[in-house]
């Protein structure tokens, strides 16, 4: 090799070396909080401030995480919406607990990834970057979903949507929730959807003109669970599931979002259209990694403040 090819071929490596020093030891540790303003409210509305927690994969070392976590309690949220794989090890429950009792008293919702019910298992990192994952739940080690759902619900009183509905007042304003079980793994019955919608709306006793504020929450935002909200007049949809891509290319975007979502919709708020109605759709890069993937690139881990007000623009 020639003594040009092999300098080259050195700093290939070394920036490579570089690079997956950053990205495991920098990066996925760079904590964010990225802040969106939606009009969706009647106007003239009280504005309302939701924290949207994602795909904390908590393992029970992750010190750092838990802390940075805790420290969203200062954003004085007045509604959680949490969109899944909260829990990354078999003994990370009692970590989840420390993390989230700063929000005991603020009310939310919340629905389950499949790592919310299985452990994760050691892959080929790079695997991810081929195609949408598949489980497999025979030989995955089952994880405590019973005391997950007794912290969420039980302890915390947050509201499960998972194939499920919910109605809540905050500052005011009746926002309604129509949530799925994990898509990815295609635990969603969109097919009862309708129906629990018309119920919900059933339970509508405002005396006064302004509409509720209808909002979508699933863990994988794949484009039937998307068109099926749309369908049913979301205001908003709040999911997870893809971590922003999680090896992005720098100004280029992400590379895959782990389901059939468009790859420039893997973070970010942006317009749903479906069937002749539109949906604002806001999907979290996520907090976490899978313990067994434990890097990012050009994807930091982030919390979302979504601050609902009035919709005084006339956005339809």
């Amino acid at each position: 090799m020639p003594p040009s090819a092999r300098i080259a071929a050195a700093a290939s490596l070394g920036i490579a070396a570089a690079v997956a020093v950053y990205a495991v030891a920098v990066e996925r540790r760079a904590y964010r909080v990225r802040r969106e303003v939606v009009p969706v409210l009647a106007p003239g509305a009280d504005p309302i401030r939701v924290l949207h927690l994602s795909d904390l994969h908590l393992a029970p070392w992750q010190h750092e995480k838990v802390e940075w976590v805790r420290s969203l309690a200062a954003l004085k949220p007045d509604l959680i919406i949490d969109t899944g794989d909260n829990l990354g090890h078999g003994d990370a429950l009692p970590a989840l607990v420390e993390a989230l009792m700063p929000f005991d008293g603020v009310p939310g919702v919340f629905v389950h990834g499949s790592n919310d019910y299985f452990a994760p298992t050691p892959k080929n990192p790079l695997r991810y970057l081929m195609g949408p994952s598949k489980g497999e739940t025979e030989t995955a080690v089952r994880l405590d979903t019973e005391g997950l759902e007794a912290l969420l619900h039980g302890r915390l009183g947050w509201h499960s949507l998972n194939n499920a509905v919910a109605q809540l007042t905050i500052n005011g304003s009746i926002l309604e929730f129509m949530g799925t079980a994990d898509a990815h793994r295609g635990w969603d019955r969109l097919d009862r959807l309708p129906g629990l919608v018309d119920a919900l709306r059933e339970l509508d006793v405002d005396d006064t003109d302004d509409p509720a504020v209808m909002i979508g929450v699933t863990h994988a935002p794949y484009q039937r669970v998307l068109n099926a909200f749309t369908t049913q007049r979301a205001d908003i949809i709040f999911a997870g599931h893809t971590h922003g891509g999680q090896v992005c290319l720098p100004g280029g975007g992400a590379i895959i979002t782990n389901c059939d979502l468009p790859r420039d919709r893997a973070r970010g708020l942006s317009v749903w259209n479906h069937a002749h109605h539109a949906s604002y759709l806001n999907v979290s890069a996520g907090i976490g990694t899978s313990i067994y993937a434990p890097v990012r690139v050009a994807c930091p881990p982030e919390a979302v403040l979504v601050t609902l007000v009035g919709d005084d623009i006339g956005y339809s």
